[in-house]
């Protein structure tokens, strides 16, 4: 059982008297709930439940963004041959897909290079900026990398492009001789949470205005490219406030419509119909993963393609060939993990988990990491050899700062960068040993001797009558999206009886409780995933407590209360 901790607002602010009704026509518990997340006035709250285009930020308060996109205009304008290089994951396919639409639209041609992950790896690389020198290109845009990449961009210049760098990686002390960076880390700006599909979408949005006034046509309209800041926002795990909130709300507006070729077959090979509303969860658990598998078991190019297909017939080869990738990847994953764990659980001693594997595939082992971290809540590094070397990727948990853990082995890694809770490295044979040691040494400076244990924030407590509420569970959509920042509401229950015990899913890994609400009298069915090994037939007549999340359950066009099962607190009989 996890630690339950009961969310309060971080100012301490008690709720004033007659707060619900100052927002005007919501519930007391919904009023209640909005005020422990920080909101503080009508006019946060509906910002919060409709977020508008019109609240997004100007591009010149961004860094960079005003320059780049004169950079660009300038050079396409005066006819440079014109060049993407952006990255093999989610976020970057997408921001490179965004850019490529736009420009299409003034019927520039677009140059693009997605790295190929097992024998180029993360951003730019020498080989293939000298192989687009040789093409002719003058003018270079990266997107979702390049922030790191001071020597190959030093390269390119000398090789006679003009590069404007677009991510949102955290930046190093020595930054790249490039003549424009647009980085949210790099100043002060509206937000510095995009992911890079996001500044991606602001810089694109400023030059397209560039290019329709210097070419006299009509702007490319940009909600026309939300679906893909949405996909790509989703999937890079960034905090979903402020602007990204706005970003993700309409974008899954914009999928849900599925009026791009490459989403709508998309969502058929996740088993939905092409017109399904879908939440950010099945984005990023559905959608997100087959558009990954491609980077990961053979080219981002497969996914980028299906993203930019006009044609439903091509668009819909391109969605199975990925979903066969995504199926893969799923066993390839099991595989790995299998293994991994077994290493991880002679390292339990340990503040951070290293374990490493001579045949692992690259492009699941960040997959890995995760599944180890839900398993041991240690922050983790899993490695493959890749050469004379191992290269690695890392999770972490909220208590610990993975990208200042590898700074502080920065002497004995050959490269590594990253964010907070993800990051990726690159260490010799001969080191691995001393990085293990150095990266528990990290670890424990940070935490100290007494480890953290997972927690679960709750936002308060919920008997089977209000959580039936369907008044109270309509407004809990109006909280959507969830994710990171803005996670979905958690409740406790009151004692509950478990009355029956069923499993469900293919593999029968799932497991469906009927529970009685004793409180009330409300009998509710819950479901756990892949908590079939935990939740035996035995627990039948068991007395427990839930952390839960209610919600509308639409399949089939029958409304029903679905009850997602957190965590568990079992009761003496």
């Amino acid at each position: 059982m996890k630690k339950w901790i009961y969310r309060k607002r971080r100012d301490g602010r008690p709720e004033p008297e007659g707060w619900s009704g100052t927002l005007g026509a919501v519930s007391s518990r919904f009023a209640s709930l909005l005020w422990r997340r920080g909101i503080s006035s009508a006019e946060d709250a509906e910002r919060f439940i409709e977020p508008r285009l019109r609240h997004l930020s100007r591009p010149e308060l961004w860094p960079g963004m005003r320059e780049g996109a004169c950079l660009l205009a300038s050079g396409i304008l005066s006819g440079k041959k014109f060049a993407v290089w952006g990255d093999y994951d989610v976020d970057g396919v997408t921001a490179t897909a965004l850019v490529c639409q736009v420009l299409s639209h003034y019927n520039i041609p677009v140059t693009w290079h997605l790295p190929q992950r097992q024998s180029e790896g993360y951003g730019l690389n020498i080989p293939e900026l000298e192989r687009l020198a040789e093409e002719g290109i003058q003018l270079l845009l990266t997107v979702d990398c390049g922030i790191s990449d001071r020597a190959a961009v030093a390269h390119a210049r000398e090789l006679g492009m003009d590069v404007v760098i677009s991510d949102h990686h955290l930046p190093p002390d020595d930054l790249p001789d490039a003549p424009v960076l647009c980085n949210p880390q790099l100043g002060d700006c509206p937000s510095k949470s995009l992911a890079g599909v996001g500044v991606a979408f602001f810089l694109m949005a400023e030059l397209n205005n560039l290019l329709a006034d210097a070419l006299e046509r009509p702007r490319f309209d940009m909600k026309k490219v939300l679906d893909l800041v949405a996909l790509g926002t989703l999937a890079d795990m960034v905090p979903l406030e402020g602007q990204n909130r706005i970003l993700v709300k309409k974008g899954l507006e914009s999928i849900a419509q599925a009026t791009r070729p490459g989403i709508s077959e998309l969502k058929v090979v996740s088993k939905y119909p092409p017109l399904a509303e879908l939440g950010a969860g099945q984005v990023v658990f559905h959608l997100a993963p087959r558009i990954n598998a491609a980077g990961r078991m053979a080219g981002a190019q497969e996914a980028l393609e299906l993203l930019c297909a006009t044609d439903t017939s091509e668009a819909a080869d391109r969605a199975r060939r990925l979903d066969a990738l995504n199926s893969e990847r799923r066993n390839e994953e099991e595989r790995i993990l299998e293994e991994a764990l077994a290493q991880a659980e002679l390292q339990v001693k340990n503040a951070g988990l290293v374990v490493a594997g001579d045949s692992w595939n690259p492009g699941v082992i960040g997959i890995v990491a995760s599944r180890i971290v839900e398993a041991h809540y240690r922050p983790t590094l899993v490695l493959c050899r890749d050469g004379d070397a191992y290269k690695g990727s890392g999770r972490s948990i909220h208590e610990f700062d993975l990208y200042a853990g590898l700074t502080e082995c920065a002497d004995i890694l050959d490269s590594f960068g990253g964010h907070r809770m993800a990051a990726g490295l690159r260490v010799r044979p001969e080191r691995l040993e001393e990085f293990r040691q150095r990266f528990n040494e990290a670890v424990l400076s940070q935490l100290g001797e007494e480890l953290p244990s997972p927690s679960l924030i709750l936002d308060g407590e919920l008997d089977f009558a209000a959580a039936s509420d369907p008044i109270f569970l309509k407004e809990l959509e109006l909280m959507e999206p969830f994710g990171i920042g803005n996670p979905e509401p958690v409740f406790s229950s009151p004692p509950l009886l478990i009355r029956r015990r069923s499993l469900f899913g293919p593999q029968k890994n799932h497991v469906k409780l009927e529970l009685y609400d004793e409180s009330c009298g409300k009998t509710l069915y819950a479901k756990a995933w892949r908590q079939a090994d935990n939740l035996p037939s035995s627990l039948e007549g068991q007395r427990v407590r839930l952390a839960y999340s209610p919600s509308i359950d639409r399949y089939n066009g029958i409304a029903n209360v679905d009850v997602r099962i957190r965590d568990m607190e079992f009761l003496q009989r």
